[in-house]
């Protein structure tokens, strides 16, 4: 482990006002998304869709890093610029998502586990030579009838301990995302029963593999009721519940937490980011780490047309700057009324 390089990019990602932009959507993912806009998926246009994103003029005022998928630290720019390379450019540093995805767990149904460590070690030393200065793994854990279940929350936060330790190894600053997702009714107090419990057994498994946790991010969901509920916390409630899930088990030894959206409104995301940090000093820097939150808007402006690139680039990056905002608890609904009118 590097401890010199790990503290520069710690300090990189957490700077004032940033944070990071997920672009790591898998093919399947990401061609999921292109088909509701009837936009063609290729090599081709999904390279020009994350160069558009990417290469907005003054996105490095708001966002510090971009999590990447395979396909894209392997391809050039337009320009022949090798990707990561382009991205020091722009001023942003580039990460990498590792894990293979959240496959069915074997004995529990209507469970997952995350898969990839198989040749993990080598893919992370090849990332590093490409130019990736982080890494993500995503864990995902559902709330319904009976589960999650401790069989599936220690099988997924045993494997993000054992990816963070190989992060370290090979100089990469591990973010570790276990997702209690929102699908589903259930209640505001049930998300943060399940998040606490998820968490002190994650942070458990760091400790036990050895993981250094200054040179650790957590990417945490929001403590927020399931999307089928018909009681929906409001902005206060998910701030206070969130920050009190966090205070009970994350350790201050966390240098910084990058919230995910989870399937949030673009403009709620923003507004819950912003109340939290509103609520004054915690013990980890705040920040966002948003795919849809952010890019939503700028994918159904540029619809993969070369004329709408300067319109979406736009989108982007005002959903950049409004989470900017959001970070040093300065954000204002009259951001959005003001770019509206503009």
């Amino acid at each position: 482990m590097t401890v010199k390089e790990l503290r520069s990019t710690i300090q990189e990602l957490l700077a004032e006002g940033k944070g990071i932009l997920a672009a790591d959507e898998s093919t399947p993912t990401l061609t999921k998304r292109f088909d509701t806009l009837a936009i063609e998926s290729t090599d081709d246009s999904r390279r020009d869709y994350r160069e558009m994103l990417c290469s907005t003029a003054g996105l490095n005022e708001f966002v510090s890093g971009v999590i990447l998928y395979d396909e894209t630290i392997r391809q050039q720019t337009r320009a022949g610029t090798a990707f990561h390379a382009a991205l020091g450019e722009w001023g942003i540093t580039p990460g990498i998502k590792v894990d293979t995805g959240a496959k069915d767990l074997a004995g529990s149904a209507g469970e997952k586990v995350t898969e990839g460590l198989d040749g993990l070690r080598e893919r992370l030393h090849e990332y590093h030579a490409m130019g990736a200065r982080f890494a993500k793994w995503r864990a995902v854990i559902a709330i319904g009838d009976g589960i999650p279940t401790v069989y599936c929350i220690h099988t997924n936060v045993h494997a993000l301990a054992r990816y963070a330790a190989l992060c370290h190894e090979a100089g990469l600053v591990p973010i570790v995302e276990p997702e209690v997702t929102m699908d589903g009714d259930h209640t505001i107090e049930q998300c943060y029963d399940i998040t606490k419990r998820t968490l002190h057994a994650l942070f458990d498994e760091l400790f036990a593999q050895n993981v250094e946790l200054q040179y650790v991010l957590l990417k945490a969901n929001m403590v927020i009721s399931g999307t089928d509920n018909p009681q929906q916390a409001g902005v206060d409630e998910v701030a206070d519940k969130t920050l009190d899930c966090m205070r009970s088990v994350v350790p201050a030894a966390i240098p910084g937490i990058v919230f995910l959206s989870g399937g949030q409104s673009d403009e709620l995301a923003t507004a819950h980011l912003n109340d939290m940090n509103r609520r004054g000093d915690q013990p980890w820097l705040l920040r966002f780490s948003y795919a849809r939150a952010l890019q939503g808007p700028a994918l159904k402006t540029w619809r993969g047309e070369k004329a709408n690139v300067d319109a979406a680039q736009r989108a982007l990056y005002h959903r950049a700057r409004c989470n900017s905002a959001a970070t040093l608890g300065r954000y204002s609904p009259d951001m959005e009324h003001a770019a509206a009118s503009a």
